[in-house]
């Protein structure tokens, strides 16, 4: 596959993005990323000690040559806390890309909207490469592009919840729509469903739990790899309509009477 994923000014041949948290040791988080050939590795911030820069961290045993690293506002619920993680992330120099999240309900961790907009402005005005983290609505994804976003990551579900795309139509508005890659996060549970997302129309696809959770990550990260090509693959050949009644696959003219 040649086609590339271009975000902002970074380009990338693979279009599974993976989260590095919940593992269930470095050597398993490891094998899942090696497995997976992603390039673009997301993490919150929270989770490194940056104010201890030789304290021991989740990524020492990766290679990060190798890869784009994407830190999350993960665990922010307002604004100014997404802003202020953007920037510790941009002053250690980790990345210029960010994914925002602004958390708008502590039990289902769905996003605040109002607050993924309102940052997602401050921090493109400052300079980041910004992927905000949003719902399925398909007129937030349209004002987010609108305010310079680099690309719009829609959930599927809510986060970790393994359910899949539980709205394809509005996901389908938002892809018709989009002007920037549309990278859908959140509530992806099963290689089928990446696929689907792909066969969609969506850029990529960004998950976590579905393998780092999975009975053997490793294993689970090279299906999703798999999953995301194929779909990707479908939707670039094109499926066939869909019909009410069956349609004969062989010739039916020319046949021996």
């Amino acid at each position: 596959m040649t086609e590339q994923l271009v975000i902002g000014p970074y380009t990338f041949h693979s279009r599974l993005l993976l989260g590095t948290g919940k593992f269930s040791s470095m050597e398993v988080q490891s094998g899942a990323v090696a497995s997976s050939e992603t390039e673009v590795l997301t993490f919150a911030i929270r989770r490194l000690p940056i104010d201890q820069p030789d304290a021991p961290n989740f990524l020492e045993s990766l290679d990060l040559k190798k890869y784009t690293l994407l830190p999350n506002t993960a665990g922010a619920y307002t604004v100014e806390e997404a802003v202020r993680i953007a920037r510790l992330a941009k002053a250690s120099g980790l990345c210029d890309m960010i994914k925002v999240e602004v958390i708008g309900d502590p039990k289902t961790l769905l996003p605040d909207p109002i607050g993924t907009l309102e940052a997602t402005k401050i921090l493109v005005e400052e300079g980041f490469v910004v992927l905000p983290y949003t719902s399925d609505d398909p007129i937030l994804a349209r004002k987010l592009q609108e305010a310079g976003a680099a690309a719009v990551m829609p959930g599927a579900s809510p986060i970790g919840s393994g359910q899949g795309i539980v709205n394809p139509n509005n996901l389908k508005f938002i892809i018709e729509e989009a002007k920037v890659p549309v990278i859908v996060d959140a509530g992806i549970g099963a290689p089928s469903d990446a696929a689907l997302a792909m066969e969609l129309g969506a850029d990529g696809v960004l998950l976590n739990t579905a393998v780092s959770l999975a009975d053997d990550p490793v294993r689970m990260a090279e299906a999703f790899k798999w999953a995301v090509r194929a779909g990707r693959q479908g939707y670039l050949a094109g499926r066939i309509p869909k019909k009410r009644y069956a349609s004969a696959s062989s010739p039916e003219i020319g046949m021996i009477e």
